[in-house]
C-alpha cells in the first residue's frame, strides 16, 4: 500500500458525490432489518486515504465519500478525518429529531444552532499490543431562538435525543462481529466475534467504476484553515504514530440550517490538531428532505468504516508489515427516528457486521492479529461497545 501521493486528487472525482451507476457496478441495496439499514464498502487508496460507497435500503441511493488524515498521521489532509464523519452524522441526526419533534409539538423555533463535542482517548503500546481506544460522553449545546420557555425547550431536546438511533448506539453496548479473508481465503477470527454464515463476495471491483450523478458536488465538502487551538490541542505532526499513547481526542461539530433547508456542519479537529472542514447533509424524500447531500446515517456508517480502516494502515505501518491492500464490507442497522420517522418510539440500532479483506505477504496469524488490534484501537468500534450518554445544555442563540 502506497504511503505517498494524493490518490483522491489524482482520481479527478469530487470528494463526495451521489453514485449514478450504483446498480450497474454491484453496490447492492442491503436487506431491511430495522428500517434505516446501510451497506458501506471501504477501501484504502494509500495508507490513510480512503473512499467509501454507502448504500441505504430506505432511500435506495448510494453515496461516495472520502477520508484522509492530517499531519498527526503524516497524511495529506485532503479530506475530512474518519471521526469528522461520525460527528457530522451524529449532530445531523440530532438536528433531524429536534426539528421533527418541534413540529409535532407545535413549538416555533425561530433559529437553532447545535454545537456538539466528541471525546475519545488512546492509551497503551502498539508494539506490545496493549493500545486501546475509548469513547466518552457526548456534549451537545442547543442554542435556540424561540418564544417557548426554556423548560419546554429542554424537554424537546431530551426527547429528541432519545428519538435518535444514535442514543441507543451510545447508551447500550453493541459489540461488532466480523468475517475475515486473507489473500482470498477465509480465516477464522481470533478474539474478534465471528459473523455466522458465509463470507461475502469481495467488493474490490466495485470501486473503480463509480460515476458521479449530475450535481454541484464540490459544495458538499470544503476545507478551511487549521482549527483554532484550545486547551486540548497538544498533539502535533506524527503524534498518532508514537508507540506509547496517552492522549485525548477532541472534535466539535457546529450545525446550522441554511435558508434552503440543507444542514451545514462546520467540523473542528482540536486534538490531534487538524483542519476545519464544512460539510453538508440532508435527508432523502423518504425522511422529509430532498436528498441533495448525504444523510445522517450515511455519514455515521462511513465514519465508522473509515476509522476502522485507519487502524489497519496504522498497525501495519508501525509494525513494518507488508499489507498491500485492504477493504471492508460493513452493514449497519438503524431504526427510523422516533420523531422524524413518525414511530413515536426511542431510536434503536444493533451490532455492526463487517467483512474484512486483506492482501499481504504475511501469515494468517498476522491477519487475525491485525483484525483484533484494529478493532481494539478503533475509536468508533469503542463508541459502539461503550455505555455512554449525550449531555445537553440549552442556551439562547445570542448568548
Amino acid at each position: 500500500m502506497s504511503e505517498i501521493g494524493n490518490k483522491l486528487l489524482e482520481s479527478k472525482k469530487p470528494l463526495f458525490f451521489r453514485v449514478e451507476n450504483a446498480i450497474d457496478i454491484g453496490a447492492a441495496i442491503p436487506k431491511k432489518v430495522l428500517g434505516e439499514d446501510l451497506r458501506t464498502l471501504v477501501r484504502s487508496l494509500t495508507v490513510f486515504q480512503k473512499e467509501a460507497i454507502v448504500t441505504s435500503n430506505r432511500t435506495g441511493k448510494t453515496w461516495r465519500l472520502a477520508s484522509d488524515e492530517g499531519a498527526y498521521l503524516n497524511g495529506t489532509d485532503y479530506a475530512p478525518a474518519p471521526l469528522c464523519h461520525l460527528t457530522v452524522g451524529m449532530v445531523a441526526s440530532y438536528m433531524n429529531e429536534i426539528l421533527a419533534l418541534a413540529k409535532l409539538r407545535n413549538i416555533q423555533l425561530d433559529d437553532i444552532r447545535l454545537i456538539q463535542d466528541n471525546f475519545y482517548s488512546m492509551k497503551g503500546s502498539m508494539m506490545n499490543n496493549t493500545m486501546l481506544a475509548e469513547a466518552y460522553d457526548v456534549h451537545l449545546e442547543s442554542q435556540i431562538e424561540s418564544k417557548t420557555n426554556k423548560e419546554s425547550l429542554r424537554c424537546l431536546v431530551v426527547d429528541a435525543i432519545a428519538a435518535s438511533p444514535l442514543n441507543d448506539l451510545l447508551k447500550n453496548s453493541h459489540e461488532s462481529r466480523f468475517k475475515l479473508s486473507h489473500n482470498g481465503q477465509e480465516v477464522s477470527p481470533n478474539a474478534a466475534l465471528e459473523i455466522k454464515g458465509e463470507l461475502a463476495v469481495d467488493p474490490k471491483l466495485i470501486f473503480e467504476s463509480t460515476l458521479p450523478a449530475d450535481g454541484e458536488w464540490q459544495e458538499m465538502c470544503k476545507k478551511g484553515g487549521l482549527t483554532p487551538k484550545n486547551e486540548n490541542s497538544v498533539s502535533g505532526a506524527g503524534s498518532s504514530l508514537n508507540d506509547q499513547q496517552n492522549r485525548l481526542l477532541h472534535l466539535r461539530g457546529i450545525c446550522r440550517l441554511r435558508p434552503d433547508g440543507i444542514k451545514e456542519i462546520t467540523q473542528h479537529l482540536y486534538n490531534p490538531h487538524g483542519s476545519v472542514f464544512t460539510l453538508l447533509s440532508e435527508e432523502g424524500p423518504e425522511n422529509g428532505g430532498q436528498g441533495r447531500a448525504p444523510d445522517a446515517a450515511t455519514y455515521i456508517s462511513a465514519g465508522i468504516g473509515f476509522c476502522f480502516m485507519t487502524q489497519f494502515g496504522r498497525y501495519a505501518k508501525m509494525k513494518k508489515k507488508a499489507l498491500h491492500d485492504y477493504r471492508i464490507r460493513q452493514d449497519s442497522f438503524f431504526s427510523l427516528g422516533g420523531a422524524s420517522g413518525g414511530t413515536g418510539q426511542s431510536g434503536r440500532t444493533k451490532s455492526l457486521e463487517t467483512h474484512v479483506y486483506l492482501e499481504s505477504e504475511e501469515t494468517d496469524d498476522f491477519a487475525t492479529q491485525i483484525l483484533d488490534m484494529s478493532e481494539q484501537t478503533c475509536f468508533l468500534h469503542a463508541l459502539c461497545k461503550a455505555e455512554r450518554k449525550t449531555k445537553i445544555k440549552i442556551t439562547a442563540l445570542n448568548e
